[in-house]
């Protein structure tokens, strides 16, 4: 037998084998260095490399595609220790197209159990889209050319994000008190069909959402890594807490929503909801969106923040509420009272209207935790409304929400004694406006002995 025939056989032999072969055959951009890589960033490329493949045709909703990427999720999340809540193909939903057929898309739906008794019934949803753009179909010079969306960062990366995070999750159950629902949501691209779905017709406990991680295009940290929570005052101060731990990268918190994606089925709900993603990239919804732009190293990173951030949630003594909460006024001199939310220009504390600006530089530097407060044990988040007269001057502070009047009436003696704010306006006129901000009091143990400190 020649040289020739011998590679020949070979290569038909492993084919036979080990049918992976036949994919790694097209993994051109592989080297040496991939021998140094961690365990996640191996499975990082494993995952990407699959879900964006040729062989899955850009995913397209109800497509032979989107099915395989499916199947896929659903092994990895089964094989990570998670409780599966679909079959091995998903949970099916038909979808009406233009020309009066229907497509058949799917979830993939799993979870891990919390351990607390009194908060395990409570979930966090933890969300990726499962779909891309499919191929386009073309002719170029008489020939037919088809042109595929691979969707590597859009959106392989999250949903291998999705199945590592699983992992994570399963393996430290017994720290997570509220349960965790991992969801691969189909028909992204169809107007968030499966996150519609799941909320709509799938999952029977919505009420028992507490908030929702959406995790889309997370692969091009290096040019950024951003948080969405629409301005939610609880998420920002969970992030804000985060961020005050010793973390591989933290996230910018946006105001501006980075882009549209299956968060906002959930916002439709009411659901507190925090985007991750490292935002849009030159080769967003183009044939270009391969393996190659991933930056692996970065998406690691990523990983061990959406797990403390993820952790951090489903501890949280009380759930993120939706929207500020409004404090009963009555009688006339509250008559022009304005919600911050609702004016043209918010009041501003040193040149910001981010409420963070007024805690970090005034409420944080000056708060003092109570002696009593430290021995007891007592710690928690006080909501705290108050009003910004038209002088800029703060007004009617009181208590939304309490944890003890010790906290109470330390957070409220801080916030009374504010300097001057810029008051806001509506119409181009000076108003009163209202505005709730929480106020954090926590204890930690350094060194085996107590202390305590304040999370800004």
């Amino acid at each position: 037998m020649g040289m020739k025939s011998f590679i020949r056989g070979a290569l038909v032999l492993a084919a036979a084998v080990c049918p992976a072969f036949l994919y790694a055959q097209y993994r051109t951009d592989r080297s040496y260095d991939s021998l140094y890589d961690s365990e996640n960033v191996t499975s990082f490329k494993e995952q990407i490399g699959y879900v964006s493949s040729a062989g899955m045709e850009g995913r397209a909703p109800g497509s032979d595609g989107e099915k395989a990427a499916a199947e896929y999720i659903y092994e990895r999340l089964a094989s990570a220790g998670v409780e599966m809540l679909c079959g091995k193909s998903g949970d099916t939903f038909g979808i009406s197209v233009e020309n009066g057929d229907t497509l058949v898309s799917r979830n993939v739906v799993g979870f891990v159990q919390g351990y607390d008794k009194n908060l395990k019934d409570r979930y966090i949803v933890v969300g990726a889209r499962l779909d891309n753009l499919g191929v386009n179909h073309m002719t170029v010079d008489g020939m037919p050319v088809d042109q595929i969306y691979y969707g590597a960062n859009g959106n392989a990366s999250g949903l291998a994000m999705l199945t590592e995070l699983a992992r994570m999750v399963s393996t430290n159950a017994i720290m997570f008190r509220r349960s965790v629902i991992f969801v691969a949501f189909g028909a992204s691209t169809s107007g968030y069909a499966g996150a519609w779905y799941f909320l709509n017709r799938s999952f029977g406990d919505v009420d028992r959402i507490d908030a929702m991680l959406n995790l889309d295009m997370l692969g091009t940290g290096d040019n950024g890594f951003y948080a969405y929570t629409a301005s939610n005052a609880d998420l920002n101060s969970i992030i804000g807490n985060v961020a005050n731990e010793l973390q591989p990268i933290k996230p910018s918190l946006v105001a501006q929503e980075p882009y549209p994606s299956d968060h906002r089925a959930f916002y439709s709900m009411e659901i507190p909801s925090i985007m991750l993603t490292s935002g849009k990239y030159p080769e967003h919804n183009t044939p270009r969106d391969t393996e190659s732009i991933i930056d692996y190293e970065m998406l690691e990173k990523e990983l061990e923040y959406t797990y403390n951030l993820t952790l951090a949630v489903a501890n949280a003594g009380s759930a993120p509420s939706f929207r500020p909460l409004d404090v009963p006024r009555r009688g006339p001199s509250y008559d022009d009272v304005v919600s911050v939310s609702d004016c043209d220009i918010k009041p501003m504390f040193l040149n910001s209207d981010d409420p963070r600006q007024f805690l970090e530089k005034w409420v944080y530097q000056y708060l003092r935790y109570p002696k009593a407060a430290v021995e007891n044990g007592i710690q928690g988040r006080v909501l705290v409304d108050f009003i910004i007269d038209k002088d800029g001057n703060v007004t009617d502070v009181k208590v939304v929400r309490g944890v003890d009047q010790l906290l109470d009436d330390e957070a409220v003696r801080v916030i009374s004694a504010s300097p001057k704010w810029r008051p806001g306006r509506l119409k181009g006129n000076k108003v009163r406006t209202s505005m709730t901000i929480p106020v954090e009091f926590r204890l930690e143990k350094k060194g085996g002995k107590a202390s305590f400190g304040i999370k800004r």
